[in-house]
Order: structure tokens, then sequence, then C-alpha cells
């Protein structure tokens, strides 16, 4: 850790920050001998060091095991619901999707999203609405309008994207037809991400 008298705080502030991050028993051991994930630790530990109100972190989980991921959610939770402003900078969707309220999405320079992780993920093109139903035949040509797609998976089941499952539901019931699934396929960020920036791609490979 570095010398405590270079931003002002003293040795109990460095072991309050040690302690946060689980490093107390290692206090005095030389930094160069700390793992990957030890090393994330400390790092993380500097930047809570003047109880900063604004944070940012860059790939926080990287080389953290399973209990070192649970933790830092925990912890990232804990500083903004205390009222502090931390952002991340992280390639791993679905940690994001896990902690993240806002999304700054940026692609060769430009902004291409500012939103809610909730906003975001619902305007994604992905998603739809998958059914199982023993009046499958009946039912495809009376959802079946402009903006409307409708994929058959098997017999007796399709997805259907451009009507939600409330409206799907209303039709099949004002018909008398039979549903046996009715489900929102869910929408993750990576999907929503991937959709967003398919073209602004920097180096695009082949599939």
């Amino acid at each position: 850790m570095a010398a405590p008298a270079t931003i002002g705080v003293g040795p109990r502030r460095v072991d309050e920050v040690l302690a946060s991050v689980g490093l107390s028993e290692v206090a005095h051991k030389p930094a160069g001998s700390f793992s990957l994930g030890m090393g994330q630790r400390l790092g993380i530990a500097a930047a809570l060091l003047a109880d900063p109100g604004v944070l940012i972190l860059d790939e926080p989980v990287n080389g953290l095991d399973l209990d070192g991921i649970q933790w830092i959610r925990s912890l990232l939770r804990g500083l903004a619901d205390e009222g502090r402003t931390v952002l991340l900078s992280s390639h791993l969707m679905s940690e994001m999707q896990l902690v993240a309220d806002h999304l700054l999405v940026i692609g060769q320079g430009r902004i291409l999203a500012d939103a809610s992780m909730a906003d975001f993920i619902a305007g994604s093109s992905g998603g739809g609405v998958v059914i199982a139903s023993p009046d499958a035949r009946a039912l495809a040509p009376l959802l079946a309008r402009d903006g409307v797609s409708l994929t058959s998976t098997e017999s007796g089941r399709f997805e259907v994207r451009g009507l939600d499952a409330s409206e799907i539901g209303d039709i099949a019931a004002d018909h008398g037809l039979r549903l046996h699934e009715l489900a929102p396929i869910a929408v993750s960020l990576e999907s929503a991400y991937l959709d967003l920036t398919r073209d602004s791609v920097e180096y695009a490979a082949a599939a």
C-alpha cells in the first residue's frame, strides 16, 4: 500500500480498507508475492483509501475466484447504496447485468447507448414470446400482421416477435384457442449489446 501520508490518511484508515477487501492477514507481505486476485483486491483497497465519492474500476473481477466475484458484487452495490458513483469498465456482460444500474456503450469513439439497464435490454430487437399450443395451426394466422414475425421451432410450437405475451393471450382467448405455454424469451445484456454494436465492430471475424 502506498504511503498513507501522501493522501492525508493515517495507518488506521489503511487497516480499515485492507480489512474491507479481506487482506488484513497479509498486510505485511510484499505485494509482489500476491496472486492476481489478491492484487485486484489491493488495487481496490488503494482506490478506497481516500474515501472517494467517485470510483472508476476497470475489469474489477479479473483474477477473482467465485467467492471473490460474489464479494466484489456486494462491495460495489454497498458503495453505490452509500451514494457514491461507481463507474465500471468491463467486457463481462453477465457481471454487468448483475450489478450495473445504467449503461454507457461506446463503439468506435461514438456513444451508442446511454440508458438504464432495464431500458437498454427492453429496447433490444431480440426477445419475443414462445408459444406451445395444440391449436397452433389456427392461432398462427391470427397473429400474422405487419411488424410481427413467426418462427416455427417444432410441431405445435413457435416463436413470435412483435407482440407481447398479453396480446397473444388475449387473441387466443378471444378465439377459444388453447395455450400450453406462453413465455417471454429473456434477453440478456450480452445479446442486446451484440445487437446494438453489430455494425460498430472494428475487427469482425468470419463466423
